[in-house]
């Protein structure tokens, strides 16, 4: 009888040692620290699951949720279709679109810091060429007392920053079509939607499912951007989750941010496994649907 040598799995330990050391350790850690009311870290005293009763039927954090929720519907809401509708655009231009594909996913690069502070520029009335061409047109655009512009300015702000993602990852889908595919539908007399709907959609599916999953995890742990633009007002109009657990921290209640931070990573993970099973449950069905 022949044996197996599973011995291969043994390349897996560095790897597993590390993503023991950087993610389970500082998790249970949290964990740990979410049941105790802490006042230095030789001094923490029991309370056991107060924490999180207190979080979960507060208005402050339904209230946060809410938002948070918000703020990621309106970002894929507006991403998606716009990073597939330029996608559509930069394969039709050909050699030229992937240079305009370069162009769409510089802002990838640039980091979370300095993105807020570009854009204040960019729509101060004063200096910036966004703020000087609104107050030429006597648009009143006031981001620190208007909760409408302020949520505007977030979402649009993401969405320079993120929507190269959307359209590589659907530019990468639709370039992996072969021709005969469209020389067969212009043949059907197929309509452009029919040939999107049925042809170029579920070619760039999968792509769409990841990219789904990033920018919801993504955009629902939103904090330097809203914090730097308006610190989530006004009057706590854009105050995220992630916000409440910054306050927490920044005043020193470490066991309630740690209850706070671990209802936020379950909110996640639940995200994240209902995505996997829809996943799981589509690649199922393929087989079915092509039979």
């Amino acid at each position: 009888m022949k044996s197996h040598d599973n011995r291969a799995w043994l390349l897996l330990v560095p790897a597993a040692a590390v993503m023991g050391f950087v993610g389970v350790v500082p998790l249970v850690t949290v964990l740990n620290f979410s049941f105790h009311d802490i006042f230095t870290l030789d001094s923490l005293h029991w309370v056991g699951t107060e924490w999180y009763e207190s979080i979960i039927t507060s208005g402050r954090f339904h209230a946060s949720l809410a938002r948070s929720l918000l703020f990621s519907a309106l970002v894929l809401g507006v991403q998606l279709p716009l990073g597939i509708a330029v996608a559509l655009l930069l394969v039709r231009a050909g050699r030229a679109g992937l240079l305009m594909l370069l162009l769409v996913a510089v802002p990838l690069v640039v980091p979370w810091n300095m993105i807020p502070i570009m854009w204040l520029s960019l729509i101060n009335p004063e200096t910036g060429f966004a703020g000087q061409a609104m107050a030429a047109l006597g648009i009143m655009f006031d981001y620190k007392f208007t909760a409408l512009h302020t949520w505007m300015l977030l979402v649009v702000m993401d969405t320079w920053h993120w929507l190269g993602l959307v359209v590589i990852l659907a530019y990468a889908g639709l370039s992996g079509i072969p021709r005969p595919y469209y020389q067969a539908a212009a043949i059907d007399g197929a309509s452009r939607w029919a040939l999107f709907r049925y042809i170029e959609l579920p070619r760039i599916s999968s792509a769409l499912f990841i990219v789904i999953l990033l920018r919801f995890v993504d955009s629902f742990m939103i904090y330097t951007e809203a914090f730097a633009i308006n610190a989530g007002g006004p009057d706590n109009a854009t105050t995220f989750l992630s916000l409440d657990l910054g306050e927490d921290i920044k005043g020193f209640s470490y066991g309630s941010a740690a209850a706070r931070a671990m209802v936020y990573f379950l909110i996640v993970l639940s995200v994240v496994r209902i995505f996997v099973a829809v996943t799981d449950h589509r690649n199922r069905q393929r087989p079915e649907a092509s039979a």
